[in-house]
């Protein structure tokens, strides 16, 4: 089997837990939905650093027993690429992450994903709209986050701040990843993210220097996100 019918076969095995899944009405602790930035900017070599970057964070023995904490109230996760206004793939439909073998599943399915064609333009509004939209389904969680790994402002349709009053977007807390390059100060871009993107409860941003250190700030942002919510979240929600 090539690696592209790898990638079909854990697509479909992941949309059989994600729909068994539904169909239980399992408590939801979290849903989180990551979106990559694939547009321009982002080359081919930053493309495989996000997504194998994103795949060994989620090994992480930290992230790994974070997720994993509370199998009876899983993290509920989902994971998209976005770039231009029409351009939005779905890698991951919405899937409990309740045992090693779900995680273990998404992990190989990250690494063996191969960049589609995009529009080379950065669509961060429709990106975030897209990922609301998505959230909206789960409105049964007992928290919803958004996460946007962008290394650029927005340059086409709407931006952030014209989608801020989107229902969809209502009760979400939006963090992001803020990728520095050689094009842009990261110090201003995260300027940029904190003031027209990050919203809501607790909402923060993380930064890593280039995609070199995508890993690492992934890592961070993860633990940040779901490290005390399992604990917490038990208390309220025996």
């Amino acid at each position: 089997m090539g690696k592209y019918g790898k990638y079909r076969s854990l697509v479909g095995a992941l949309a059989l837990v994600s729909f068994a899944g539904s169909a239980m009405a399992a408590p939801c602790r979290q849903a989180l939905a990551l979106g990559l930035d694939v547009s321009g900017s982002v080359d081919a070599n930053e493309y495989r650093l996000q997504l194998d970057g994103l795949a060994a964070a989620l090994t992480d023995p930290m992230v790994r027993d974070t997720l994993l904490a509370m199998p009876q109230a899983p993290v509920r996760l989902t994971i998209y690429e976005w770039s231009a206004p029409g351009d939005q793939r779905l890698l991951l439909p919405w899937t409990d992450i309740n045992d090693t073998a779900t995680l273990t599943a998404i992990i190989g399915l990250l690494t063996a994903t191969e960049r589609a064609p995009s529009g080379p333009s950065t669509a961060l509004g429709m990106g975030m709209s897209f990922g609301a939209e998505l959230l909206a389904e789960q409105y049964k969680c007992w928290k919803r986050t958004l996460d946007i790994s962008g290394d650029g402002r927005s340059n086409t349709g709407p931006r952030p701040q014209d989608v801020a009053d989107l229902p969809a977007l209502a009760g979400i807390t939006v963090n992001a990843l803020v990728i520095g390059s050689g094009d842009e100060s990261r110090g201003d871009l995260n300027i940029y993210f904190k003031t027209l993107v990050i919203r809501g409860p607790d909402a923060f941003t993380e930064e890593a220097h280039d995609f070199t250190a995508y890993e690492r700030a992934m890592v961070r942002k993860l633990l940040r996100e779901l490290q005390g919510l399992a604990v917490s979240e038990l208390v309220l929600h025996p």
